[in-house]
């Protein structure tokens, strides 16, 4: 029903929400900690299932390739900030930013117009997110530019991503981000103390890197099969995932809103898969 380009996008928020869930399980290890382990377990998976297909390395074209993981891991590293300073659910609601970020600089980066009407699709779906999760008013304005900025590399990581389509092995792309954000994350630190994983801690890291690398790799084909202002939108899906996983590991119940948001995110993705969809097939 959906083009394979949705379909992997949804696939990807699906293995991202799984990823955050066990981040979230991990509240007594640093942010930061926890990125570097990710980072780390992604390499060994990457680079393990590059070798095993026989893919060639470094690439084809190795500055967008670090690039690409350049961006990516200042998204990353940003937003595990912001985790570390304000509310999990504020966190996440700026880090919903990135589609849009992503659609306009694909404008200028990848020459993908976008319609009008995008815009009023895309709109609805950041409304639908912030009836979900509410504004917050002990967001302090700095870490709220850093949540904002989060975003921002992330959009341009997503559209170094969509520039390597016709040059790039989608494994390839996917292993130069763990690759460029463990030295990235490893340089971070000397900014906290480090806590020792335990026990099951380890189990779940590993399970956290395997699920983000998944993730990548299935995001990398969405962007790699479609028009990143068709399939950037579907990523508010993830906050659906997201309240489902919450309610049942978690017991977190939602307000009559919360579910109103849900529909209004639902809403505005499909409206511009629709959209996307009927200009497509030539449809006017």
């Amino acid at each position: 029903m959906f083009s394979p380009g949705v379909r992997f996008m949804l696939l990807a928020t699906f293995f991202f929400a799984l990823m955050n869930a066990a981040v979230k399980s991990l509240g007594h290890l640093p942010a930061i900690e926890i990125a570097l382990l990710r980072s780390g377990v992604s390499l060994v998976i990457a680079f393990g299932i590059v070798r095993y297909y026989r893919i060639p390395l470094p690439g084809n074209n190795s500055p967008a390739l670090l690039l690409r993981g350049f961006f990516g891991s200042l998204s990353l590293v940003l937003y595990f900030v912001t985790l570390q300073h304000m509310p999990l659910a504020s966190a996440v609601t700026l880090q919903y930013l990135s589609p849009v970020f992503t659609a306009i600089m694909g404008i200028f980066i990848v020459r993908e117009p976008v319609k009008p009407l995008q815009w009023l699709f895309f709109a609805i779906s950041f409304t639908g997110v912030l009836m979900v999760q509410g504004f917050d008013n002990r967001i302090e304005p700095g870490y709220m530019l850093v949540g904002i900025g989060s975003a921002f590399f992330a959009g341009l990581a997503y559209n170094m991503i969509r520039q390597l389509k016709l040059t790039e092995h989608p494994l390839v792309i996917t292993f130069y981000f763990p690759l460029v954000s463990l030295p990235v994350t490893a340089a971070l630190l000397g900014t906290i103390a480090w806590v020792p994983p335990q026990g099951t801690d380890w189990l779940v890291l590993i399970f956290i890197g395997l699920t983000a690398q998944i993730a990548q790799y299935f995001m990398t084909r969405s962007y790699q099969s479609d028009e990143l202002s068709k399939v950037v939108s579907l990523k508010y899906v993830g906050i659906i995932y997201a309240l489902a996983l919450g309610y049942f590991l978690f017991g977190e119940t939602f307000s009559l809103e919360a579910h109103l948001g849900m529909i209004v995110v639902l809403a505005g993705v499909i409206l511009n898969i629709w959209y996307k969809e009927k200009i497509g097939a030539g449809v006017s």
